[in-house]
């Protein structure tokens, strides 16, 4: 049994998150987690739950009604709801938490009282350059993710040949710099020591990863044995090269 109830992955985007869930979802013990709370709005989280409160609902009752639906549909029939935060809507998402509870003084004892007994996990990665390379590309390209043998798994926009953009790499950069930042200020302010992965390690041995957070949740990490990972890498020569220009255009002369 595990001696958490839930966990929550803390993260930003290009840094393995969307490997780190597959894997967990394939475990078959760990929920299905994901980014229930993605976009800052209350009406987005309605819709993607297929909710319709009546009319006379308080926002109060709304958000009960969209955390018993994220928690059903994050723990499918494991016992243990996961969830995927990313920086940039988790301020809304907190202080949504806190009209829930509005008796409690922080962030971390409105988890625990939204979710019950929470592991936090701080996924990162490392080389911010290679993180926000991967994110232009992206954009430009309208290719998040794909499977292992090619198919397409997240296409947001029509296919477009990417171009280099040092201006917008930058901004990249600077931009998930600061979120790595501000979840460790508040992981400092809550008092808590989350489970630290790095995007690198994850992407090197997947299967080593899972079985460190199944262990950390106090799940036996031998169900980690055998489970591929359900994404491929999309990094490739232009990757590597708009990041070696990157450097070379931004180290001092």
């Amino acid at each position: 049994m595990s001696r958490y109830d839930s966990y929550v992955i803390c993260t930003s985007p290009r840094s393995g998150s969307t490997l780190l869930c597959k894997l967990l979802l394939a475990t078959g013990v760990a929920g299905n987690p994901g980014s229930y709370f993605h976009k800052a709005s209350i009406s987005d989280w309605l819709r993607s739950f297929e909710l319709v409160p009546e009319e006379t609902v308080g926002e109060t009752e709304t958000l009960d009604m969209v955390f018993r639906a994220a928690i059903a549909k994050g723990s499918l029939a494991t016992g243990i709801f996961g969830l995927r935060l990313q920086r940039h809507s988790f301020d809304f998402f907190v202080r949504k938490l806190a009209v829930r509870h509005p008796d409690l003084a922080t962030d971390r004892d409105r988890f625990q009282a939204a979710f019950g007994r929470t592991l936090f996990i701080h996924l990162t990665r490392t080389d911010k350059i290679e993180q926000a390379v991967s994110y232009v590309k992206a954009e430009q390209t309208g290719l998040w993710h794909k499977a292992p043998d090619g198919t397409e798994l997240e296409r947001l926009a029509p296919p477009r040949a990417p171009v280099y953009d040092a201006d917008e790499i930058a901004r990249c950069f600077e931009r998930f710099a600061a979120f790595d930042l501000d979840w460790k200020n508040w992981f400092k302010t809550q008092g808590i020591e989350p489970l630290r992965i790095t995007y690198e390690a994850l992407s090197y041995d997947p299967s080593a990863a899972l079985g460190e957070v199944l262990e950390a949740l106090g799940l036996d990490r031998g169900h980690a044995d055998g489970i591929a990972p359900g994404v491929a890498k999309l990094a490739d020569e232009t990757n590597q090269e708009w990041g070696a220009r990157f450097r070379r255009e931004k180290s001092p002369a």
